[in-house]
């Protein structure tokens, strides 16, 4: 059960930084998941495929835009949650998990991309403008988070929880921040 977990976390990591990235690797990577997939899995393959590449493409290039970004985060902040219970919903199908555990992993997997999501929202209000590097570097953790949570679930689940330590560090940090009344200047990382 525990690599169950783990191999969950990492999906909803993965949907923690982009939305339909991870969506597509999944389409890319097995027919027989993406068959799990509640919702999405009832809809046309070439038409869902289509939208994810057209969304997943969008994700890529806007997220490097400051304006895009914004408009990025705002959308992938609602649906995070959603997305990140169908991805903890088909890989707990896909790894044989039945019941009412299916329900327990589903609620986790969106409770945690939502929380990697705001840990998002709160580096680009507390940098003002993220790095490039970064970003394309989330780029690509998204995409081996994503495999990982099928081939290599124990990784993919401490890589992931090594990010939520990173969000409960920068919360402290940001409540640290804003009680000093926010008299420190924003954190400038190298570009």
């Amino acid at each position: 059960m525990l690599e169950i977990l783990l191999a969950v976390l990492s999906g909803s990591a993965a949907v923690g930084m982009r939305i339909a990235l991870p969506l597509l690797v999944i389409a890319i990577y097995s027919e027989a998941l993406w068959a799990r997939i509640p919702l999405l899995s009832q809809l046309a393959p070439p038409i869902v495929f289509g939208i994810l590449a057209s969304w997943s493409i969008l994700e890529l290039v806007a997220s490097k835009d400051r304006l895009g970004q914004r408009l990025l985060q705002a959308l992938e902040l609602v649906l995070s949650p959603v997305i990140g219970a169908l991805v903890g919903i088909a890989i707990a199908k896909g790894m044989g998990v039945i019941g009412s555990q299916v329900l327990v992993l589903a609620a986790l997997s969106g409770v945690f991309a939502l929380v990697l999501q705001l840990l998002q929202v709160g580096w680009t209000y507390r940098l003002r403008r993220v790095p490039l590097w970064i970003l394309f570097g989330q780029d690509l953790i998204c995409v081996i988070l994503t495999l990982f949570a099928f081939g290599a679930p124990k990784e993919g689940g401490l890589i992931a929880l090594l990010m939520l330590w990173l969000a409960i560090r920068s919360a402290v940090q940001w409540q640290r921040w804003y009680r000093e009344g926010r008299k420190s200047k924003p954190v400038k990382l190298p570009d």
